[in-house]
């Protein structure tokens, strides 16, 4: 009986600290998409960025749109380094998402 009663108990803590894990996650993406690319810090780091890659593509050299993050700080939204972004089109953004 008390090998099933922990079997029990690692599961739902299991499943607790996945639910906890996913609600965190979408609260971060919610806060990240909805008030942090909306923001004046975001538009000048992208200014920036546009600026050092020539408002051209990092990859296809047409003109560039949007800026692709390489890594995320994932505890630290905005305040990921300049090096870590780059200016991409929209063609070479979508296939850059699409691979993951």
């Amino acid at each position: 009986m008390s090998g099933l009663l922990l079997l029990l108990l690692a599961l739902s803590y299991y499943l607790f600290d996945r639910w906890h894990f996913e609600r965190k996650r979408k609260l971060r993406r919610e806060y990240y998409r909805n008030v942090y690319l909306k923001s004046e810090a975001w538009q000048r780091k992208r200014y920036v960025v546009f600026k050092r890659d020539k408002w051209r593509c990092v990859f296809c050299g047409k003109p560039a749109t949007q800026v692709h993050h390489k890594r995320y700080a994932k505890r630290n939204i905005g305040k990921e380094p300049i090096h870590w972004l780059v200016s991409v089109c929209n063609d070479c953004h979508d296939s850059l998402h699409d691979k993951k």
